[in-house]
């Protein structure tokens, strides 16, 4: 298998900690330049056609796209340790969680960062500061309600490691580098002391 990444982009990296997690080490990486425009390369818009990262190339030639496709697909195919739920109720409330996490903390994150970093023009032609701005702000009402979650629990989506905390890891991450984002600092001690403990992980450092 060949998975398709972009070093220090969020969702690639979703993938790759999930990877690691599940001691995935023989899916070959092929790193695709964003900033040289590789993802718009007619080669790969035959894998993507929308130019993005990650894809996840299948043994008999499929293509397998969207973060959380890959992760599910992943999770049957090396079904240990179990990050996505053990039956139907389990499954149901930690996928919540994690939509909740990408929709609300990811996503705000990343229109933030891309709407108003100076490094990120070449990717989000035309930006919208105001939007990027206003999107910072809702990110971290999101984070609040997320450092109120962890005041109770000692994981994103309750009493174990599932990808929900995957997912508020590498949002959590993304926006400590670009947009110096840090929950401690605003008053977010629950958060902040939840990251660094997931920043422990090994999976945390691996090389995407």
């Amino acid at each position: 298998m060949k998975f398709y990444t972009s070093p220090r982009t969020p969702n690639p990296r979703r993938v790759a900690m999930f990877m690691a997690e599940k001691g995935l080490t023989d899916i070959e990486l092929v790193s695709i330049d964003l900033v040289g425009g590789a993802h718009r390369s007619a080669e790969y818009l035959e894998k993507n056609p929308f130019g993005r990262v990650p894809a996840l190339e299948l043994d008999d030639g499929r293509i397998l796209c969207e973060t959380r496709a890959i992760c599910t697909w992943l999770e049957g195919y090396a079904p240990e340790p179990n990050l996505m739920g053990d039956g139907f109720d389990e499954r149901a409330f930690i996928e919540m969680t994690d939509r909740r996490v990408e929709l609300h903390l990811f996503m705000g994150i990343a229109n933030c960062v891309r709407h108003t970093h100076p490094g990120l023009a070449m990717l989000e032609q035309p930006q919208f500061a105001d939007f990027g701005a206003s999107q910072g702000e809702k990110m971290r009402e999101t984070a609040r309600w997320l450092d109120g979650v962890l005041a109770k629990q000692p994981f994103v989506a309750g009493q174990r490691f599932t990808i929900a905390d995957i997912t508020a890891f590498c949002a959590l991450e993304f926006g400590r580098g670009l947009m110096k984002f840090r929950p401690g600092a605003e008053g977010m001690a629950h958060l902040q002391a939840w990251r660094d403990r997931i920043a422990e992980r090994s999976s945390a450092s691996v090389v995407y």
